[in-house]
């Protein structure tokens, strides 16, 4: 996600100003991130390895930025994946399993219809906690974020695991050397924990006063949908709308259709929109954002949201070269690697934003 490829004009509803106008603000105090990580595939697919689907690996770099990316070997399967990233992530925070009381795990590419990808996970990691599925794409991440801090906000968990993570690979044509070279598998994971709101931990673990200038928790977000695009961004059969036949399969009904050009020019402007309403809602400037993390779909959207918020190029994160589009993990795939690599510390001003299929999008400005 996305090319720009010649399709029919979009539905009106995403073409009238302002896109994000449905959206819906909001803001958690209390809330935090402990721990990060994330896991990918061994398996390295370069542009070059695609030259098979007469893809040119200048071509690609030039339209989308993307270099390589993961696939998952034919024996793994997305809770595979979460669990992996989950592990590591309980690991390097010290976490014990126990101490989770919900894991929510954002896919579109479950193991199976149901059970959920989430209740695999919680058995496979020894969680005694509720589990549950969200399904919102590329803005699944941002979404299970803001719905774990209701729980943690509201007091009713202390601990939640949040996992982003989708087989992208299994979704697309491989012979489809429009969209095939745009997608990775991967996955991703936080806990975020409830924490005193008059206080933050220091990078060394020790605990810091902060003032009312300096509040913690999720300053601001943003959710919508504009539903009316849902076509633009699809996979037509599967579901109970139209089954998988074997007419569909043969029609290839069951892999990824995408309006690459349309959804390009949506994602463009709900980003810009979707970011500036956050930070004018919490009164934040872009330039005292600490880091910034969008939705790993294209460079062109990400440098021309970069352009849009007049923001510096080098507080924003980007692994979309390394990785290509993994929906719901790219975003916490990129946080893992941003805190591994000192990308940020405990004060700092994060803002994460995820765009996509639904249309939906989802933005998050939060304390770290």
């Amino acid at each position: 996600m996305p090319l720009e490829t010649d399709i029919t004009p979009p539905p009106a509803s995403i073409t009238q100003s302002p896109v994000t106008g449905n959206g819906r603000m909001g803001q958690v105090k209390g809330v935090r991130i402990a721990a990060t990580g994330s896991y990918v595939p061994d398996k390295i697919v370069t542009n070059e390895d695609m030259a098979a689907l007469g893809c040119d690996s200048e071509w690609i770099i030039r339209r989308t930025g993307i270099r390589a990316r993961r696939h998952a070997a034919p024996e793994q399967a997305t809770s595979d994946l979460c669990y992996q990233a989950a592990k590591n992530c309980l690991e390097s925070g010290g976490i014990p399993a126990s101490d989770i009381d919900l894991v929510i795990v954002a896919t579109i590419t479950p193991d199976h219809p149901t059970p959920s990808t989430a209740s695999q996970l919680q058995a496979r990691l020894g969680i005694n906690a509720p589990a549950m599925d969200m399904g919102v794409a590329c803005s699944g991440f941002t979404y299970a974020l803001v719905t774990a801090a209701q729980f943690v906000g509201t007091g009713n968990c202390k601990n939640v695991l949040v996992v982003g993570g989708d087989l992208m690979s299994r979704t697309v044509d491989p012979e489809d050397k429009k969209i095939s070279p745009l997608f990775g598998d991967a996955a991703g994971a936080v806990v975020l924990t409830s924490c005193d709101d008059d206080q933050a931990d220091d990078e060394n673990g020790q605990e810091k006063a902060s003032n009312q200038d300096q509040p913690n928790g999720i300053l601001a977000y943003q959710m919508g949908s504009t539903g009316a695009g849902a076509e633009l961004l699809c996979i037509p059969a599967g579901g109970s709308r139209q089954s998988l036949t074997p007419d569909a399969h043969a029609a290839g009904q069951h892999f990824m259709s995408m309006d690459g050009r349309n959804v390009f020019k949506w994602a463009v402007r709900a980003i810009d929109e979707s970011i500036t309403a956050v930070l004018d809602h919490a009164n934040i400037q872009a330039n005292d954002l600490s880091l910034m993390i969008l939705h790993q779909a294209n460079q062109r959207i990400i440098d021309s949201a970069v352009s849009d918020l007049n923001i510096d190029s080098d507080k924003v994160f980007v692994n979309l070269d390394q990785y290509g589009n993994t929906s719901a993990a790219s975003i916490p795939l990129a946080l893992d690697e941003a805190v591994r690599g000192g990308r940020l510390q405990r004060g700092d001003l994060l803002l994460m934003s995820g765009f996509g299929a639904g249309l939906a999008w989802g933005t998050v400005l939060l304390r770290w």
